[in-house]
């Protein structure tokens, strides 16, 4: 299986998370830069996903449309459809908008808003319902890590979560290892830990889902990546990409880090 792996033809992705930042403005020049700069090598196809604040998608959309290889995607949604919900947004209210992606489980709506694994679901779920790629995280904290318990806390993300789907439904998202405790705290996994990690979650799906789910599935790395770094991180045979924070809203770094996977 692992030679397999090593030489399969996953999609290879470079996703930026802006979180809570820029104004609209900002991320316009941002997205124009980015979508003028971005033109992956025919023989090494890459696709660029920007995970944009609510507000700026629109604007954020018009500015990436003349390039077929940057992608939109929001940061959150509702597993709702519709209803009295203030301040949520739904999924056909993001495809209406342009989206094609969406970040779901972010170890920031895990942490600071108390998202579980059974309402994620019910997101990712409802995404995939309106036609969205979700972009599942999973990660473990400092302390998890330090326990020993790395392996049974992402078994259990997993399997209380996206491998409660069915094999057609699983082939449709994009799976993202973020280990919390370098989430933008300037430690990054060794390429052998996030190799390691990457591995055991696709082998998880492997087990669940079978040989072909697993092989075709897109696992990034997510944790501090940058332009220093992404070069080592994405050799990773089980590393096709990754969930870009900080680095992401910066253009010409973004830019070499998605030129990371044909240098």
């Amino acid at each position: 299986m692992i030679e397999r792996i090593k030489t399969f033809n996953r999609p290879k992705i470079a996703a930026g998370n802006w979180k809570m930042n820029l104004d609209l403005s900002g991320s316009v020049e941002l997205a124009e830069s980015l979508a003028t700069g971005f033109s992956p090598e025919t023989q090494k196809p890459v696709s660029m996903i920007l995970a944009v604040p609510y507000p700026f998608l629109s604007a954020t959309k018009s500015a990436i449309q003349n390039n077929p290889n940057v992608h939109l995607a929001a940061q959150n949604l509702h597993h709702e459809d519709k209803g009295a919900y203030t301040g949520e947004v739904s999924a056909s209210m993001l495809k209406s908008v342009g989206c094609t992606h969406v970040i779901i489980g972010h170890s920031e709506r895990r942490q600071y808003f108390m998202e579980s694994d059974d309402l994620l679901l019910k997101k990712c779920q409802k995404a995939l319902e309106h036609g969205l790629t979700p972009i599942y995280c999973i990660g473990e904290t400092l302390d998890e890590r330090e326990s020993g318990s790395t392996f049974d806390v992402l078994k259990t993300q997993m399997m209380e979560g996206p491998l409660q789907l069915n094999a057609q439904d699983f082939s449709k998202l994009i799976l993202a290892y973020e280990p919390v405790w370098a989430i933008g705290t300037g430690r990054t996994a060794s390429p052998e830990q996030a190799q390691e990690v990457h591995a055991f979650v696709r082998k998880l799906v492997f087990d669940a889902l079978g040989e072909h789910v697993a092989l075709s599935c897109p696992i990034l790395y997510g944790g501090s990546v940058n332009a220093q770094n992404a070069y080592l991180l994405f050799a990773c045979p089980d590393i096709d990409g990754g969930l870009v924070g900080g680095a992401s809203l910066k253009a010409g770094e973004f830019l070499e880090i998605a030129g990371s996977f044909w240098t």
